[in-house]
């Protein structure tokens, strides 16, 4: 469990950051380019991380994150 602590902690705020980066598209915020570069940089150090590990769980996410960091990334060009 001691090596997943970081790739969870990681998941956790991927998650929360990405359901924040909803809402404010939702409410097409004026702060959204700001929440989004934001969910850029954790989106990788999330897939980073969970890239690491080779259970079948951990690479879907990698390549969850690994596109969402690119759909955030077009929304800030």
């Amino acid at each position: 469990m001691a090596m997943m602590r970081e790739c969870i902690k990681l998941d956790v705020q991927c998650a929360s950051l990405c359901r924040l980066a909803g809402q404010f598209m939702a409410l097409e915020s004026e702060h959204l380019q700001q929440v989004c570069r934001l969910c850029v940089d954790v989106c990788r150090a999330c897939a980073e991380e969970c890239g690491k590990h080779q259970h079948d769980h951990c690479q879907r996410c990698a390549q969850a994150c690994r596109e969402c960091a690119e759909t955030c990334l077009r929304m800030v060009a």
